[in-house]
């Protein structure tokens, strides 16, 4: 088994999963995202990915990292995860209609292209409200506004940076949360374990300062959880879920997800359950499990 793993920068994640690989013999090929050539021509992989069995895709950058995997995809390499899943999830718009689709309760959101627009639809949905960027990670760039005032002053600064992160207004309902939110681990069809964030602040991300401890995966959990993966596509990820009044809500769905806090309090090895699913597809013996939608209705 030839295992590639695709990177940015070799992060504590980084290094359990290359022990892992190690540890079974497996000949792992490391590909630095920034040195890798990408020939976009037919007749298969050309070095360094030629031979590869499976690539397993571990990049910080989103763009980058669905760039080399749309061209995987095309020369045929197994990747955990693949192009698809990438796409749908990297990006909360794409998540958020995968999610609507398949029946998986979200929170409430809108999407706008004007500061205008987007007033019309806070109003809508109520304040307080988030806005999110809808490319972005570890809580950067996350606005909670309490009153058109301060909503008016977000939209105004998006306007004027311009970039590509604020050239789309994604507006969600605010989840009041019992100071905590959960996030489930999936891999293929089963939820290994979850741990629940913990922080005063509204935003919970443990990037940010939230306090990991283990969260017993209740059926609740992995029910919404596998609704979710699957409606992503499937495969390896982090589930990031919200205690509303009406029950769990799913927040996001994560395809390259950070786990170095979250091994020691569940107890469980994640990386170990990674290696598992990343040799598995290598070897071809796994088929993405069809799980019908729920019977509830995604965020309106």
């Amino acid at each position: 088994m030839r295992v590639g793993i695709l990177h940015s920068r070799i992060r504590q994640e980084e290094k359990l999963l290359l022990a892992e690989l190690e540890a079974r013999g497996v000949d792992v090929v490391r590909l630095h995202v920034e040195e890798v050539p990408l020939a976009l021509a037919p007749g298969g992989p050309p070095p360094p990915f030629d031979g590869l069995d499976v690539v397993l895709e571990r990049c910080i950058s989103h763009s980058r990292a669905t760039a080399v995997l749309r061209v995987l995809d095309g020369w045929g390499v197994p990747c955990v995860n693949p192009a698809r899943v990438a796409d749908v999830c990297g990006d909360k718009l794409a998540t958020n209609v995968a999610l609507c689709a398949a029946g998986v309760p979200t929170p409430r959101a809108r999407v706008a292209f004007t500061p205008e627009t987007a007033l019309a639809a806070l109003e809508e949905l109520g304040y307080p409200a988030v806005l999110k960027p809808a490319v972005g990670s570890w809580g950067r760039l996350l606005a909670k506004v309490n009153d058109r005032e301060a909503a008016e002053a977000v939209l105004e600064h998006k306007a004027t940076l311009g970039s590509y992160h604020h050239s789309i207004f994604y507006l969600q309902e605010y989840v009041e949360k019992p100071g905590r939110d959960l996030r489930s681990f999936v891999v293929g069809d089963e939820v290994i374990c979850a741990i629940a964030r913990n922080s005063a602040h509204w935003i919970t991300n443990t990037a940010l300062g939230g306090r990991v401890e283990n969260a017993p995966v209740t059926d609740e959990m992995r029910e919404l959880s596998l609704a979710a993966a699957a409606a992503c596509g499937g495969g390896v990820l982090a589930i990031d879920l919200l205690e509303a009044p009406q029950g769990l809500l799913v927040n996001e769905v994560n395809y390259t997800m950070e786990f170095k806090n979250s091994c020691a309090p569940t107890g469980v090895d994640i990386p170990a359950r990674i290696v598992d699913w990343v040799l598995e597809v290598g070897a071809g013996r796994v088929v993405t499990p069809a799980r019908a939608p729920l019977a509830a209705g995604g965020g309106v």
